[in-house]
């Protein structure tokens, strides 16, 4: 890990801008952090800080009591349904009090963007250049938010949108990209049939909206990626149910790949589904079974099966408006359910011929599953000759285990080095007494070495307080207990075709290089990781400065 200048890091931490002159090694990688020993504990009334590897430090850019600058539908605040702190965003104690308080929203996956001209609802103000967008993942309405990076506390939060042309209340939204072809944004909802895609603007319009994709399904989406050749990557989070008796889950999700008639054009095109191919050229039936045999073979480490993309729905002139399940129709056309996969990213320096996706698996430390059926989930590799190709073959790179299991949010860090963070949930956190973790994997083998620990997440006061309400079933209580990691996000925000996720070798705390995550539940707060001015691993000392940010 390259030190940096302290002065150039106290700029980082007070501007928001990244700092420049690290050395050429890279500077987040599974071989140049120094791991984080262990998870923290979970325990009644304990609240525990984060740690990270110590060549790396967080700041917290913005927080779920940020006053939003133009509060609407009920949203006042970024990470709370609560205007004029009505109910109270913490249980007020006392005679007068109540174990009440506000609805937390759960902002999900950034998208980071250097943008210009960006206006606001203060036509006075200049908000700068770098924006991180997400969507809420709970509550009512959903909503998206762009966090201001260098703006002031009273213009740091913008709400782009609660609802759409219609006028129907926005869902809640989980994942986020930018696609460079249609300037949209692009935001999921994880609800199933009720579920999809949501395009709308970066920028900030009075009254502005989001609408739905219909060409791209009703689906339980959370990770969504853009590929060169304009195709939108899809990957489903549908839990599956258990069979009587059982403690384990049904695989009942899919990777999709959606295919524009034009790119840049999102209303037509053609929605895939991944299918698996047992080594006979069947396609394999990991559904109908817990601890089927395919599903033994899939999450085997060592092996490689064949893939080919099957139609799922095809969107035209004529039918464009027609809306449709996308995953009863990927069950019909014999796609292939996986364990909860939730988030995909491109390998860089791969062309888009190498995805990498992640499977949370059962989340339970009991499950019948664990042992060689997928209870543990993992991270698998899909290779193919080219991002349109319409055959490849799939790979599990890593293998989930008690210790690195609920793997969610993915982000590569550099070419040969991949993030991966936990949502374990609180019922296998108390199974293990071990909160989320993030680490990092060298992607340079077939399979996966030991990763490197490189954030062992805490629990703010806020969400032990949570627990404690939610373990004791307090009445009227809607919030989630434990913190947990989401968001992972290594970008320099280019908003072109050149800047997709994959498409550069991400050099994170240099060139404009940015590392975000968010901690939610609790005080729902996103940090910026920044290397850390105290230490003195490395050799090299930079100026401390980055013209990418107007400093």
């Amino acid at each position: 890990m390259a030190a940096l200048t302290a002065t150039g890091l106290l700029v980082a931490a007070v501007t928001g801008a990244s700092s420049a002159g690290a050395s050429d090694r890279e500077a987040m990688t599974a071989r140049s952090l120094t791991p984080v020993t262990q998870a923290n504990p979970k325990a009644p009334g304990l609240t525990t800080p984060n740690r990270l590897s110590p060549e790396l430090a967080q700041v917290a850019r913005v927080q779920g009591s940020n006053r939003v600058e133009n509060p609407q539908d009920g949203v006042g605040y970024y990470g709370y349904d609560s205007v004029d702190n009505n109910p109270p965003l913490l249980p007020v104690l006392g005679s007068a009090g109540s174990l009440t308080e506000a609805h937390k929203t759960e902002p999900d996956k950034n998208t980071y963007l250097v943008l210009r001209g960006q206006n606001g609802p203060d036509a006075a103000y200049r908000y700068g250049t770098h924006f991180l967008f997400q969507g809420h993942e709970s509550g009512t309405p959903g909503y998206v938010t762009r966090v201001n990076l260098d703006a002031d506390a009273a213009h740091r939060v913008t709400v782009l949108a609660t609802k759409d042309a219609k006028g129907q209340a926005l869902p809640d939204f989980d994942g986020s990209t930018w696609n460079p072809y249609s300037r949209q944004l692009l935001m999921t909802a994880e609800a199933g049939c009720n579920g999809g895609v949501w395009a709308g603007s970066a920028q900030y319009q009075r009254g502005g909206t989001f609408n739905e994709v219909p060409a791209m399904g009703k689906g339980g989406y959370e990770g969504v990626q853009t590929a060169s050749d304009g195709s939108v990557w899809l990957v489903e989070d549908v839990g599956g149910a258990s069979p009587a008796g059982t403690n384990g889950k049904l695989a009942n999700s899919f990777v999709y790949r959606f295919v524009p008639q034009r790119r840049g054009d999102l209303s037509t095109g053609t929605l895939q589904a991944l299918q698996v191919l047992r080594t006979s050229g069947e396609p394999m039936d990991t559904s109908s079974e817990l601890l089927s045999q395919d599903l033994k073979d899939l999450h085997r480490l060592g092996s490689s099966f064949a893939t080919r993309w099957v139609t799922v729905h095809r969107t035209t002139a004529d039918n464009a408006d027609e809306t449709f399940c996308a995953t009863t129709a990927a069950k019909a056309a014999k796609a292939t359910p996986l364990k909860r996969p939730e988030n995909g990213v491109f390998r860089p320096g791969s062309n888009f011929r190498e995805f990498f996706f992640t499977e949370t698996g059962d989340t339970n430390a009991n499950s019948v599953a664990n042992a060689d059926a997928g209870g543990f989930g993992g991270v698998f590799r899909l290779t193919q000759a080219s991002p349109s190709a319409s055959t490849g073959r799939l790979s599990l790179f890593a293998a989930g285990d008690l210790a690195h299991t609920g793997l969610d949010n993915i982000a590569f860090a550099g070419r040969n080095d991949l993030l991966v963070v936990e949502d374990a949930g609180d019922g296998l956190h108390s199974q293990r007494n071990a909160l989320d973790s993030g680490y990092a994997y060298d992607v340079r083998g077939a399979t996966a070495r030991t990763p490197v620990r490189v954030l062992a997440e805490g629990r703010d006061a806020s969400a032990t307080i949570d627990s404690s309400l939610l373990d004791a079933k307090t009445p009227g209580f809607s919030n989630d207990g434990d913190n947990e990691i989401t968001g992972i996000h290594v970008s320099d925000g280019d908003p072109t075709s050149a800047g997709l996720l994959g498409a550069k070798d991400p050099r994170p705390f240099r060139d404009g290089w940015r590392v975000f995550w968010t901690q939610q539940h609790g005080d729902n707060t996103t940090f910026e990781v920044i290397a850390n001015p105290t230490s003195d691993r490395g050799d090299d000392h930079g100026d401390g400065g980055d013209d990418q940010h107007g400093r």
